[in-house]
């Protein structure tokens, strides 16, 4: 029975995945409360396994129908690829309560811009010229692979924010292009857990299959409905990324 509720949550965080990011919010509770006695490495890499199949699935059908600008997006995979690694290593060095209050901040802020700007991401306009969007998407990619491989939430939403907002791309080619960036992302963190032993096998393929199963729906729906749609779904998820990091951080506080 908790496998199966455990996969029905997959197909949600799928889902949501698939359109804006934010499919762990869903994923790792679940796994954490049916699982309350396991180590934690083993349910964030069981998370992972989950997580790189839907979104890679996600980033191949938004590539069969997206044309995406490479020249930002592979600087920014490899920067991505690189620094979520180092930033993986640098939970052993930096307490993540410094850094909780920090993405509260930019979470706020994130939501209040796109809130005010109701025609954020509406437009596709690329506004950086080829040199100095080749350096930004380095930039980019390594900046918040360096989060990913340290924190991990909300990862997708602000790749997303940067890529409309710096790059001047509309929402749902940000989609496309920050689920691309996340793969490379996952796959560094999936390699280092699967390699350490550190993956609930049964429990990571049943959940990678409903994962699968949700993000192709989400991301039918996100290529169907456009970027009003993808606008509403980003909002309802910084909402949510916001309530989170703001429990967290008064219970750290306490």
């Amino acid at each position: 029975m908790d496998l199966l509720l455990l996969g029905v949550l997959a197909v949600f965080a799928g889902f949501v995945d698939a359109i804006v990011g934010g499919g762990g919010l869903i994923q790792l509770p679940a796994l954490f409360g049916f699982y309350p006695g396991v180590a934690p490495a083993l349910l964030l890499g069981t998370n992972k396994t989950a997580a790189i199949a839907g979104t890679a699935v996600a980033a191949g059908r938004y590539l069969r129908r997206v044309p995406l600008p490479w020249a930002v997006i592979t600087p920014a995979i490899a920067g991505a690829l690189v620094f979520s690694f180092l930033g993986a290593q640098a939970v052993a060095w930096l307490p993540r309560d410094v850094v909780r209050p920090l993405v509260l901040g930019l979470l706020i802020a994130v939501a209040a811009y796109t809130f005010a700007r109701k025609d954020f991401g509406a437009v596709h306009a690329p506004r950086r010229s080829p040199a100095s969007a080749r350096w930004l998407g380095l930039a980019t990619g390594a900046t918040l692979g360096f989060y990913d491989g340290f924190f991990g939430p909300g990862t997708g939403a602000f790749l997303m924010f940067v890529f409309v907002r710096v790059f001047g791309w509309d929402l749902l080619t940000a989609s496309a292009a920050a689920r691309v960036v996340n793969v490379a992302t996952n796959l560094t963190a999936f390699a280092f857990f699967a390699a350490t032993g550190n993956v609930l096998w049964l429990t990571g393929l049943v959940m990678a299959v409903c994962n699968v199963a949700g993000s192709i729906v989400g991301s039918h729906v996100a290529l169907t409905r456009g970027t009003r749609f993808v606008r509403g779904v980003f909002l309802a998820v910084l909402a949510v990324l916001i309530v989170k990091f703001g429990w967290d951080t008064l219970a750290a506080w306490r």
